[in-house]
């Protein structure tokens, strides 16, 4: 019962729009390092997740201008993350898609026939993503009074608290390896760019609403 209560209450937490997810849904649907997103929220949820448990909540709590720092820093990133989602949303073509990114002039071949200028374009769209990823979850205020102080409190309560990590930690693998891997089911959806365009201009406004509402809270 204590795994199950931990299962629940770290999916009740996770299992919400917020920019970290709406980021796992839209590489997703690009079919664009998925693996590896999923694979960096997974082990920094099971980080924090097992920081809260081991009483860094409490910590947290008794420095309160921590959480504020990471209020106002997160808040700068997501304006600026909406302002990109902005500008593709604006684009006439809208998204291009990782195949036209692929059309590239050419270069002198790298190992294994690539070109040396597409092997450095994918290494650069790797990175972007693996930092934006580490970014959004990390620069979130809502990770830290949640995930660390909430469910770390809440694991106190349980006698055996680590199993009632283990509980949320399988809940944020299921839900982040649910969203990243079953996003690919609406692509069909969204083939057209000017689908893209519409779901870009949402991520703009989720990005940025959720920019003014930490600043408002902070």
């Amino acid at each position: 019962m204590t795994y199950l209560a931990g299962l629940g209450l770290g999916l009740s937490l996770i299992v919400a729009i917020g920019a970290q997810n709406v980021f796992v849904l839209r590489q997703g649907l690009r079919r664009e390092h998925v693996g590896l997103v999923v694979l960096i929220c997974a082990i920094s949820d099971a980080v924090l997740i097992a920081a809260g448990v081991a009483g860094v909540g409490a910590a947290i709590e008794a420095v309160p201008w921590l959480v504020t720092a990471a209020r106002w820093a997160g808040a700068a990133f997501l304006l600026g993350y909406a302002v990109l989602a902005a500008r593709r949303a604006l684009r006439p073509e809208g998204e291009r898609l990782e195949a036209d990114d692929a059309t590239v002039a050419p270069a002198s071949p790298a190992p294994g026939g690539r070109t040396a200028t597409a092997t450095a374009t994918r290494a650069s769209s790797l990175r972007a993503v693996a930092l934006t990823c580490l970014a959004l979850t990390w620069l979130n205020p809502h990770v830290y009074l949640d995930t660390v102080v909430l469910l770390g409190t809440v694991a106190t309560t349980h006698d055996a608290r680590w199993l009632f990590a283990a509980g949320a930690i399988t809940g944020s693998v299921l839900w982040f390896t649910a969203l990243g891997y079953g996003a690919r089911l609406l692509s069909g959806v969204l083939a057209r760019p000017g689908a893209w365009r519409v779901l870009d201009g949402a991520i703009a406004a989720v990005m940025a609403g959720l920019a003014v509402s930490l600043v408002l809270g902070a």
